[in-house]
């Protein structure tokens, strides 16, 4: 056996030569001395050497044990340091976190609250990308993300983060070339703003629900098809099309009347928000702090505005 496999029997020969005896050094370690003589005689019989020289009153190291000792140190404080970084590692807040978050949610929502994440902890950096593929970005080694939309994949964790609530509206420029629709079915032939991506439904269909009526689904041409909610509100905005939209970005349009609900008895489905993680990696203490602060964070956040 390799006489360095065994960090123990190192630990044990630099702590008797430092203490002057065998008898300290079991003291110093809280360990039986019987143990630790056994320890030296071990790693002598590994060494094939006599490391230490010792009688009823005095304790030598040989040419060996000399060698040996000045090495053993320096192997067992380069270890000693590799495990307190890997324990603060685990245990401090610091380091660089590698985020992702839906588009334009991940512009706004996401980014208000990793700034006060990362003003909360000083000691990380962090990295925030966009995209409505969240499964790449996992791929890609991102460390967490905060997604819009239904989840299909098991590779990941995903903890339930509250739910987004959207509606039909409408320019009002629109409504004044077309009328105010009274039922769903009258919107079928409308130009229609939609959304793109797997997670937030088919383009090409509309749900719609109800409190006092069946569901209903509408089946729509769209007029354009965007990838953020942000280009559909400018697009619906300039009147071109009806669209779903969430309220966290049409509130403020409503308010200011430059767009109007449309059928306010019928909503979208709402959308679920998740934060997530890879299933397959240990985390570290900085990602499990982000994990904790992201769901409640996301959960006031999406309360405020209902």
């Amino acid at each position: 056996m390799n006489p360095l496999e065994d960090l123990s029997l190192l630990r044990a020969f630099v702590s008797i030569v430092e203490c002057g005896s065998i008898s300290a050094a079991a003291r110093a370690m809280n360990i039986p001395q019987p143990t630790l003589s056994r320890r030296l005689r071990i790693l002598e019989e590994n060494c094939g050497q006599v490391l230490i020289r010792r009688d009823t009153h005095s304790m030598n190291l040989t040419d060996a044990g000399l060698r040996l000792h000045e090495d053993a140190a320096a192997i067992l404080e380069m270890a000693d340091t590799t495990m307190a970084r890997l324990r603060q590692d685990q245990t401090e807040l610091r380091g660089h976190l590698r985020i992702f978050a839906t588009i334009d949610f991940g512009q706004s929502t996401v980014t208000r609250l990793l700034t006060r994440f990362l003003s909360d902890h000083p000691g990380v950096t962090a990295e925030l990308g966009y995209t409505n593929r969240p499964m790449r970005m996992i791929e890609e080694g991102f460390d967490a993300g905060v997604v819009v939309g239904e989840l299909s994949d098991d590779r990941v964790v995903a903890l339930p983060a509250g739910r987004i609530t959207r509606y039909l509206v409408a320019a009002p420029e629109l409504l004044r070339s077309r009328g105010m629709p009274v039922k769903p079915a009258d919107l079928e032939s409308w130009p229609w703003i939609t959304l793109s991506g797997g997670q937030f439904g088919n383009p090409r269909k509309v749900s719609l629900i109800s409190p006092e009526k069946p569901p209903v689904t509408l089946d729509v041409a769209p007029l354009l098809t965007s990838e953020g909610v942000i280009s559909m509100r400018e697009a619906t905005l300039k009147g071109a099309g009806i669209a779903v939209l969430p309220d966290w970005i049409a509130g403020g349009e409503l308010a200011h009347g430059r767009l109007v609900r449309i059928l306010p008895q019928w909503n979208a489905p709402e959308l679920p928000v998740h934060v997530i993680y890879p299933g397959d990696r240990r985390i570290s203490a900085r990602v499990r702090a982000f994990l904790d602060f992201a769901v409640v964070y996301m959960k006031t956040e999406l309360h405020a505005l209902e």
